[in-house]
This record gives structure tokens, sequence and C-alpha cells, in this order.
């Protein structure tokens, strides 16, 4: 909101705090974890750039590990010997024989395997701080938590294939696990008392489940981004190529090699253990296996019901206004969540559809409103009423009261910030030369109001909002930046200067605005020509 005063300020402040610093201790905990993590995002911004980096892109990362794992799995298959006589021999063969290439693969598929399990945790983890688990996205969150288990399921029935002695182990501990539900008549350790008791029926078995456990991954992996428009899959080329070389690099400098060859009639003694997959195996011995049954019960439960957790008021969400829509489905183009879709007109017009908003599925974030058309300011009717708009903060609204707050503004230079609810909060940088507003979303602002800020007096507008890649509703700093730039309508029209703009991706970053702030508004005042708006592109798209 704008803010007139400073004493007025105050009492925004104290009255309006924005809704994830209200609630529970557990609000509270969260919120400084999550700046502990953006903390560390932050470092590697600095290193990667943030497009390249990796936790920023845990999605599209996981899926190229995921394609990795299938693309060196299906060499592995090829050259395998599925019988409990040649199962050993054939890997061994591959990873001393062909250490040149087989040896990699195999070392690749490993680490790749381990890469994709802890960008998983990583990911949940990421979408855990950040609260993006309730509402519309609740969806999502559930249809991940089974990935979890089938991919931990897939890894350990790998390490069976090789039927060396971290095989017997793990197969030995895992069956203990299973026979403490007492589903079966006899219990299934008895499989592994005797050197004869594993036959090839059992590596078929094996085999089967090692590519039928990673294709039920893919398929849940295809139902998990169902509901979002346009999915981060593919990380970008620097992203890709730095992960397949660091794998390949680890692949050579520590190949993955066997322990002796699995035999029944003894109990393996030093283990070396891949921590990713194999840990619930030893839990079992720590613990027991009817308290780790229990452990991935309660882990599982408490996953699938946190979206349902108590949590902040939900936001309304974007209605339509069928007189002033005409059909253009640039809203459907820019929603980050396939909440908007065109339907026949009910109202008589012909030659156009409408919009129509699935409240289930919208997150109110304003985004449809930036994108449509008639949100512009420049049009000559008393009160302004988009085609699709927010009820919380209409486009109306925010020109009325830009209007009369740039009216107020005093100085050489005259600046109108606009921020996002979900980064810093800008209000504190009000001032007689200055006004502010807090939108929903960056990506709210049509780029017309820029051309209206400068119009009704404003010497630069500054738009701020997330970190690049890290908008809160995935492609509001993207829409934007390509808004202002012209690659994307609406579009900011290019009589517009670019010592004008200035576009600051910071996040919750309220010192760094401030020092773009001063910046922006000694330029201005020098009256330099040719400044450029830092609005170069995040890589993000």
């Amino acid at each position: 909101q704008f803010a007139p005063s400073r004493s007025r300020l105050r009492c925004h402040r104290v009255l309006r705090l924005p809704a994830q610093n209200r609630g529970p201790m557990l609000h509270t905990i969260r919120l400084a974890a999550l700046s502990g993590w953006q903390g560390v995002e932050t470092g590697f911004d600095r290193l990667f750039g943030p497009g390249a980096n990796p936790l920023r892109h845990l999605g599209a990362l996981g899926f190229l590990l995921f394609w990795l794992v299938a693309a060196s799995g299906i060499y592995l298959y090829a050259v395998l010997d599925t019988s409990v006589a040649g199962a050993y021999q054939s890997i061994e063969h591959l990873s001393r024989d062909q250490w040149y290439f087989g040896g990699i693969i195999r070392s690749l598929h490993r680490y790749a395997s381990d890469g994709f399990l802890l960008v998983m945790v990583l990911h949940l983890v990421r979408e855990l701080l950040h609260g993006r688990l309730h509402g519309f996205r609740w969806f999502t969150w559930v249809s991940g938590v089974p990935l979890l288990w089938l991919s931990v399921g897939a890894g350990v029935v790998g390490f069976w294939i090789v039927w060396d002695r971290l095989a017997q182990f793990s197969a030995i501990a895992s069956m203990e696990w299973l026979d403490a539900l007492r589903l079966f008549a006899e219990p299934l350790t008895r499989n592994f008392l005797t050197p004869g008791a594993v036959n090839d029926r059992f590596f078929s078995l094996l085999v089967f489940l090692h590519i039928g456990l990673p294709l039920l991954v893919l398929l849940g992996l295809w139902i998990h981004i169902q509901r979002i428009s346009r999915p981060d899959t593919q990380p970008v080329p620097p992203l890709a190529l730095g992960t397949l070389a660091a794998l390949i690099a680890l692949s050579v400098a520590a190949p993955v090699q066997s322990l002796p060859a699995a035999d029944l009639a003894t109990a393996p003694t030093e283990l070396q253990l891949d921590w990713f997959y194999l840990a619930p195996n030893v839990l079992i011995y720590l613990w027991s296996p009817a308290s780790l049954w229990w452990l991935a019960a309660g882990v599982t439960v408490v996953l699938v019901t946190l979206p349902w957790m108590p949590r902040e008021r939900r936001q309304p969400a974007a209605v339509v206004d069928p007189a002033n829509c005409n059909g253009c489905e640039r809203c459907v183009a820019d929603c980050p969540y396939a909440a908007i879709t065109m339907q026949p007109r009910f109202d008589g017009r012909a030659g156009a559809r409408l919009a129509v908003v699935d409240p289930a599925l919208c997150a109110s974030c304003g985004i449809c409103a930036g994108a449509c058309p008639s949100s512009t300011p420049f049009r000559s009717i008393a009160e302004l009423v988009s085609g699709i708009d927010m009820p919380q903060l209409p486009i109306g609204q925010l020109r009325s009261r830009l209007k009369i707050q740039v009216a107020r503004l005093r100085g050489k230079a005259k600046v109108v910030v606009f921020g996002c609810d979900h980064a810093a909060d800008v209000r504190p940088l009000q001032a007689p030369d200055t006004a502010v507003a807090s939108l929903l979303c960056a990506g709210q602002l049509p780029p017309s109001f820029v051309e209206y800020a400068l119009r009704e007096g404003a010497g630069g507008v500054l738009v701020t909002g997330c970190r690049e890649c890290d908008c809160a509703f995935r492609l509001g700093d993207v829409w934007t930046e390509q808004r202002l730039r012209g690659e994307r309508e609406p579009h900011l029209r290019r009589t517009i200067s670019s010592r004008q703009l200035r576009v600051v991706w910071a996040g919750r970053d309220s010192a760094r605005i401030e020092r773009e702030l001063a910046q922006f508004r000694e330029h201005l005042e020098q009256g330099q020509i040719g400044i450029q708006a830092r609005a170069e592109g995040s890589g993000c798209a």
C-alpha cells in the first residue's frame, strides 16, 4: 500500500505485518531457517549466478539426474548377466576390464542416483521452508511424497543386483524389516540362509523391480507437475553441463568398486555403506524393525498432512469482469499454475471467449492482472476496471493511489518504488521524494503504470521483488523483465528512457534496495543520459 506520511507509515507497520510474520512459534522457526537457507543461496549466486544456481533449480536438476540415471542404467542393463553366478562377474568385468568406459558409466550411475535422492530431499526442504505446500499447492506437494519412497526402493534394489557383500547385507536387513510386518507365511529371511537359496528367478525379479520402480517414479514426476504451467524441468546449459562434468570427474577420481562376492555361508563384517540409500538398513539394527516402520509411517503421515496444518489466511482469487475481458488469452499464457481457462461467453458477445478462473488453483498473485491489456491507467474512465483483477488490490485502486502520491512528491529526483509483498518491505522507503507501492507480486505491475508514473511527474521508477529465479509465484520476475524489455505483451513503450527505470531483484535484502535507490536518485539528479536499466535478464526462463 501507499504510505502518505511517516506517522501513517508507523501505523501500517504495526497493524499490517506481512502474513508470513504472524502465527505461532513454528512460523518463527520456519522463517529463521528460511533466512539461513537464503543466505546460502545468495552465496551460491555469487559463484554460479542465479540462472545456474543449483539451489534455485532443484526441480530441473532432479529431472536431469533422473535422465542420467536412466541413460547409464540402459547401458548397464545391456551388459548385465542376470544370473546368480554371472551377475557379480559381469559387473566386475565392467568395472575393472573396461574401467575407461564401463567403469565410468557404473560410477556415474551410482553418483547420479545419490544426487537424485539428495536433490529430492533438498527440494522438499526448500518448498517447506518457503511454505509452498498449502492451498492450491497441496496436490503438487502430496504427489511428491511417494516419489521419495519409490526412489529409495529402486536404489536399494539396485545395490542387490551387484550381489556383493554389501548387497547381501542390505538384502537380509531389508527382509528382516519386511518380516516385522508378519504378512508372510514364512519369514523372507529364510531365502538367504544357505548359499543355494538364491536362484536366477530371484535376479529376474530384481531386474524387474529395478526397471519398474523408476518407471513409476517417472510417472509420478509427470503427475507431480500437472498443475504447474511451464514447469522447470530443463536446467540451463551451464548448470546441466557443469553437473555432468562434476559427476564424470567424481567417477574418474573415485570409481565405484564392488566388495567381495556375496557368500550366504558367512556374515559380512566390514562394509562401505552408501548412506543415501542404505541408512535404513543400519537403523534396523540400531533400533528395531518395528521402530523403523513407525518412523517411516510417521514421516509419511506428517508429510501428507502438512498442507492442511494451520496456516495464514488465504487471499481472494482473481476475478474476471466480462464487460472488460476481450478474450485475448494473455492471462492464460502468463498464469504460473494453469488456473485460468478460456470458455465461450455467456453474455451474447460474438467472436470472443471469456477467461474463467478456478479459485482452487488460483495463487492470488495478480500476474494475470499485470498481463491484461485493459489494466492500462490511461483509459479515460473515472473508475478503472480491468478484465481480470485482484479484489484485495484492484488496478483502479492502484491508479488512484499512484496519482495522489506522485502529486505529493517533492525534490529534484522524485522516484516511485514498486515492491512485492513477498520480498523486502518497501514502505520504510516512503519519503517526500519517494512514493512506494507494495504489490501482491512484481508480476502484477502493468508496464503502462511505469509510463503513467513518469507522466504524472515522477523522475524515475524502481521495480523490486523476489530474487532472480526465486519468485514466490515462479514466473513473476521473468514476465516482469520481459514486459519491461518489450519482449512480452503487454510491453513498456520504447519511448521510455532507460535511465528512468531500474529493476532490482533483491528479495528481502532491504539494505541493497536502499543502496540501489540512492544510486538511482543520484543518477537522476545528475541528469545522466544512457544509464542502463538493471533488467539484463535473470536467466530463469
